[in-house]
C-alpha cells in the first residue's frame, strides 16, 4: 500500500507539473489577451520535433534552449500578421484562425517529420534511476520535469506580480490608451506576450518529448484536458491552472493505479447486487477504467457549481 501511494504521488506530481507547464502559457495569452488559442497543443507538438531535429546536430541542451526560442519567434510572428488583424472581429474569428492554425501546423508536421514517432530521447546524464524503493524505481529525468515546473511557475509568478513588466502587461489589458500615452507600445506588449506563451508551450514540448513519446498524435493526447485544466483553475488565473493541474494530475494517477470495481464496492457496503442483472456492465466497471473521463466529471461539476472555476473571476 505505501509503494502504490509514494509513486502514485510522485507519478501524479510529474504528470500535473506536465500539464501545468503546457497550461502556463495559454493561461498566460488568455489573462493578457482574452484569446483561447486552439493551436496551443499544436504548438506544444511542434516545439518537441523542433528539439527533435536540434538534438540530432547539437544534443538534447541546446535544443532545450534554441527551440522555445525559434517556436516562440513563430508565435509572435502569428500574433503580428494573423491573429491581429483577426482580432478585430471578435472572439470567434479569433477561435477559428487558431483551430485551423493547429490543423496546418499538424499537416507541417506530418509532411517534415512523417506521421512515425521520431527517436527523440532523454540525454544520457538523466536516463539512469534517481533512487530506488520497493523495488521499482524513479527516473531522474521525471525529477528534471519536475523542477523545470516550478522553476517556471516561480518565475511567471515573480515577473507577472512583482517585476515593472508584469505592471506593464497588466496595465496594458485594462488600460490600454493610458498605457500608450505613457510610451509603450501596446501592440508591442501584446506580440511578446504570444511569442512567451508559445515559447513556454514548445519548452513543455521538448521536456515532454522524450517522456512520452514525440508523434503527431501528443497534441490531441494532452490537448484536451490542458483546456479542463484552465477551465477548472479558473480562466486567466495562473495560482488557479496550477493547482487544477496537480488536482487533476493526482486524480488520474490514483484512478488508474486503483484496481477497485463497482461490484467490490456494492459488496462492501452491503448491498446485494446481480453480476447478471440490468446493471451489469456497471458492476464489473473500474476505478482504474474511469480514470481517463474523471478530469471531465470535474469539469461537469465545477462548470454546475463554480462557473468562474477554483481562482477565476470570470465565467466560461
Amino acid at each position: 500500500m505505501a509503494e502504490l501511494i509514494i509513486f502514485s504521488l510522485l507519478h501524479g506530481l510529474v504528470y500535473g507539473l506536465l500539464l501545468f507547464m503546457l497550461a502556463s502559457g495559454l493561461t498566460l495569452i488568455f489573462s493578457m489577451m482574452g484569446v483561447l488559442n486552439f493551436a496551443h497543443a499544436s504548438i506544444y507538438m511542434l516545439g518537441a520535433y523542433v528539439a527533435y531535429t536540434i538534438s540530432q546536430y547539437v544534443g538534447f541542451w541546446p535544443g532545450l534552449i534554441i527551440a522555445p526560442v525559434v517556436v516562440g519567434l513563430f508565435g509572435a510572428l502569428v500574433e503580428r500578421y494573423g491573429l491581429r488583424h483577426v482580432h478585430k472581429y471578435g472572439h470567434v474569428a479569433e477561435l477559428i484562425f487558431t483551430f485551423g492554425l493547429a490543423f496546418l501546423i499538424e499537416e507541417f508536421v506530418q509532411l517534415i517529420w512523417g506521421k512515425q514517432t521520431v527517436g527523440y530521447h532523454e540525454p544520457a546524464v538523466l536516463a539512469v534511476p534517481l533512487f530506488e524503493m520497493y523495488g521499482q524505481t524513479f527516473p531522474a529525468y521525471k525529477a528534471f520535469m519536475l523542477l523545470v515546473s516550478v522553476a517556471i511557475f516561480i518565475v511567471l509568478l515573480v515577473v507577472l506580480t512583482r517585476s515593472r513588466v508584469g505592471l506593464i502587461i497588466n496595465a496594458a489589458i485594462t488600460h490600454p490608451s493610458m498605457v500608450s500615452m505613457l510610451g509603450h507600445n501596446v501592440p508591442m506588449v501584446f506580440m511578446g506576450v504570444f511569442g512567451v506563451g508559445s515559447a513556454l508551450a514548445a519548452l513543455a514540448g521538448v521536456i515532454a518529448g522524450p517522456s512520452l513519446g514525440t508523434s503527431p498524435g501528443m497534441a490531441v493526447l494532452l490537448g484536451p484536458i490542458v483546456f479542463v485544466v484552465i477551465v477548472v483553475g479558473g480562466l486567466g488565473s495562473l495560482i488557479g491552472a496550477f493547482v487544477a493541474s496537480l488536482l487533476i494530475g493526482m486524480m488520474t494517477t490514483f484512478a488508474v493505479a486503483i484496481d477497485y470495481s463497482f461490484g467490490q464496492f456494492f459488496m462492501d457496503v452491503g448491498l446485494n447486487m446481480d453480476p447478471d442483472g440490468v446493471l451489469s456492465d456497471l458492476y464489473t466497471v473500474t476505478i482504474a477504467q474511469l480514470g481517463p473521463i474523471m478530469p471531465y466529471m470535474l469539469l461537469v461539476l465545477i462548470l454546475i457549481f463554480r462557473p468562474t472555476g477554483l481562482f477565476g473571476t470570470r465565467e466560461v
